[in-house]
C-alpha cells in the first residue's frame, strides 16, 4: 500500500527529495534567465510558496547558491568543455541545465559524482531533448574526469578557476553528435 511508503517512494522515485531540489534548482536558475529576479530571489520565493520538503530545498539552496556565486567559473568551464557550444548562444534551458549540472559537480562535493551526471543527464533528457542529454553526458563527463584527477592530486574539489580541461573538449562534440558514454 503507497500510504506507508515516503512521498518520494509512493511516486515512483529513488531519488525524491535530491531530484525534486535539482527540479527547483534548474526552475530557478531558468526564471532568473529572463532577468526579472535575481536566482536568490526566486528561490527565496519558491521556498516560501510551495510545499517543499527540507532535503529538497536544502539541495535546491545549495546548487543555486553554488550557480550564482561561482556562475563565472562554471561558464568559462562549460566554454572549456564544449566549445563549439558557446553558453551565450545556448538555448535558456540547457544554459539553466549545463549551469546547475557543472555547479553541482565543482561545488557540491557531498553529491558523488556518478549520482550528479545521470541525475542532470536525465532532466536534460526531460526539459531538453536527445541532443542536450548528449552534450551534457560528455561535458559532465570531462568535467569530473578532471575533478577527480585534482582530487587525486591533494586538489579541493570547490575550485575558483575552472579545471584545465585541455585536449579533451573534441570528444564532448563527439559525444554530442555519435552518441554517449552510458
Amino acid at each position: 500500500m503507497t500510504e506507508d511508503l515516503p512521498a518520494s517512494r509512493a511516486r515512483g522515485s529513488v531519488h525524491g527529495p535530491e531530484r525534486e531540489g535539482r527540479q527547483i534548482a534548474l526552475a530557478v536558475v531558468f526564471e532568473a534567465e529572463f532577468g526579472q529576479r535575481t536566482a536568490t530571489r526566486v528561490l527565496e520565493r519558491r521556498l516560501a510558496e510551495g510545499d517543499i520538503g527540507e532535503r529538497a530545498a536544502a539541495q535546491a539552496t545549495r546548487i543555486v547558491s553554488a550557480v550564482v556565486t561561482n556562475r563565472d567559473t562554471i561558464d568559462a568551464t562549460i566554454e572549456q568543455v564544449a566549445p563549439q557550444y558557446p553558453v551565450v548562444q545556448l538555448a535558456r534551458i540547457d544554459r539553466a541545465l549545463l549551469r546547475c549540472a557543472v555547479g553541482e559537480l565543482l561545488h557540491c562535493p557531498t553529491t558523488p559524482a556518478r549520482v550528479a551526471i545521470s541525475e542532470w543527464v536525465e532532466l536534460a533528457r526531460t526539459y531538453s531533448g536527445e541532443p542536450t542529454r548528449r552534450l551534457m553526458n560528455g561535458a559532465l563527463g570531462r568535467v569530473a574526469d578532471e575533478v577527480a584527477q585534482n582530487e587525486n592530486a591533494g586538489n579541493e574539489r570547490d575550485t575558483t578557476s575552472p579545471p584545465d580541461l585541455g585536449s579533451v573538449t573534441d570528444t564532448v562534440t563527439q559525444a554530442h553528435t555519435e552518441g554517449t558514454r552510458e
